[in-house]
């Protein structure tokens, strides 16, 4: 229900592919609507859901940090970052079209995302303000791109895990984790006991996402994970596989399964969801 509905808010917020600039147009919305699991929109209604949120508010943050992970999504691929030539099962944004057409698809997909958070309706203007303050965050130096930024410069070192978690909490944990907190924002009311719990499940949850991600580098095939397997080492990236083993990284997704599930305690069945949602990202096999 959640998937189908943020599929068609993130339709309505792109422009139209027949609208000029044509190709560039065509180019974002392909970044956007070529699949994908959804999984930090699905975070932010299921969030919203467990604190009784109004859905129509959550549209909102939903469609941002979606548009933002696309747009993260196309400049990780380009040559000069992870170089991949496929996503999702599909050939990424430059292979589709062009790398200068995939650099502008993911640079306009940035400000469309701020666009939808400036155009809120009913949030209270405090929470407004604090949206577009969390998503900057997340996605600025000091959130995924300073994270990706110290993936690249990882490459061919060896990292413990201390700082290998340091660097999935920005890299792909601040996303997860203000798709969560989001939604917090919007439920006027909440304990600060309510919003730390929601903000230590978002934390785990992010971080475990990664190590699974690295784990799927190494065991899955391309045409269930819809990416080349086996990047990671031909990159020789800094993974916790490949630093930790396969082992100890199952057994840390398990121990950030089991503290995000006790953060949802308190919550009751309301926050079945959540639990449904932290169990899939670490299970999943794509």
């Amino acid at each position: 229900m959640y998937t189908a509905r943020v599929d068609h808010e993130l339709d309505a917020a792109l422009p139209l592919a027949v609208t000029r600039p044509e190709r560039l147009h065509d180019a974002m919305r392909y970044a956007v609507l070529n699949g994908g699991k959804r999984v930090r929109p699905l975070l932010v209604y299921a969030t919203g859901e467990c604190l009784d949120v109004d859905p129509k508010l959550l549209d909102v943050p939903a469609v941002a940090i979606e548009l933002i992970h696309a747009f993260s999504l196309v400049h990780d691929d380009l040559p000069a970052m992870d170089n991949d030539d496929l996503r999702r099962g599909k050939p990424t944004v430059h292979k589709q079209y062009d790398e200068a057409t995939a650099i502008l698809a993911a640079d306009a997909l940035q400000p469309l995302a701020f666009s939808v958070l400036a155009n809120i309706e009913g949030a209270p203007p405090a929470a407004a303000i604090e949206l577009v303050r969390l998503i900057t965050g997340a996605c600025g130096s000091t959130g995924m791109t300073g994270g990706q930024s110290i993936d690249l410069a990882a490459e061919g070192t060896a990292l413990c895990a201390a700082e290998l978690e340091h660097m999935y909490s920005l890299k792909t944990g601040a996303l997860i984790h203000a798709a969560v907190v989001s939604a917090c924002l919007l439920r006027e009311g909440l304990t600060e006991s309510d919003a730390a719990a929601l903000d230590r499940f978002g934390r785990d949850i992010g971080i475990a996402f990664q190590i699974k991600d690295d784990i799927l580098d190494v065991e899955g095939e391309t045409h269930v994970i819809g990416k080349p397997a086996g990047s990671d080492v031909s990159l020789n990236k800094a993974t916790y596989p490949s630093m930790l083993g396969l082992e100890a990284s199952r057994r840390r997704c398990d121990e950030l399964l089991a503290e995000a599930l006790a953060s949802l305690e308190r919550f009751g069945p309301a926050a079945a969801p959540l639990d449904w949602l932290a169990r899939y990202i670490v299970e999943r096999g794509r």
